[in-house]
């Protein structure tokens, strides 16, 4: 029988170790040695490191997208949720450094996962979010915009920086910790340069 308390402490140490290496980097041997088990019981309760990074993935996914419902299906209006959209992603990346390159690798190598996390019944629905953009633009309080077009620009202002990140602190030669600082900054920067390019 698989005890939960063990598993959960594996993932907390799964999580530790893949910011430190990354997917790629990390072994399982070191895992198991940060979670104080050895490795047979850890493949005893995860096969293979995929298995244990999609485990760490869906529950980080998890966190994140009850979370994002919220703010997509509050009644504030839409420039709070836009301020707060960013900050929640931002935050969570934060927290989570090692997930968009992984998101980026399963796209390319192991689509099944991919759709099987975005079929699942809590996934984010930024269809109320999108309902509004349409009222706010019917209304002309902002510019006319394809909603799916601004909740794209969004995600990509927030997105790329993480997924680009290597390759911006070398463009830039800034440090790990200067590039920390850069997206707490983007958390309000975004949002307000979003929210004054669809103002009327």
């Amino acid at each position: 029988m698989k005890d939960s308390s063990t598993e959960e402490t594996i993932l907390n140490a799964a999580i530790t170790i893949f910011q430190k290496k990354g997917m790629a980097g990390a072994r399982m041997q070191e895992i198991a040695d940060e979670a104080n088990i050895n490795k047979a019981m850890l493949h005893y309760y995860f096969r293979n490191k995929q298995q244990l990074f999609e485990a760490v993935f869906m529950q980080a996914f998890q966190k994140l997208a009850p979370q994002l419902n919220l703010i997509f299906a509050s009644g504030i209006g839409v420039n709070e949720k836009i301020r707060q959209f960013t900050a929640s992603y931002i935050d969570f990346i934060l927290d989570n450094p090692y997930l968009p390159n992984f998101i980026v690798q399963e796209l390319n190598n192991n689509p099944e996962f991919v759709l099987k996390f975005m079929s699942h019944k809590g996934k984010p629905d930024p269809t109320p979010f999108l309902r509004q953009i349409e009222q706010e633009i019917n209304a002309g309080n902002i510019k006319k915009i394809p909603p799916k077009q601004l909740l794209l620009n969004l995600l990509s202002l927030t997105i790329f920086p993480f997924v680009g990140e290597i390759m911006i602190k070398v463009l830039m030669g800034i440090s790990d910790l200067e590039f920390k600082r850069m997206m707490e900054e983007r958390k309000t920067l975004i949002a307000e340069q979003f929210i004054n390019s669809i103002s009327m």
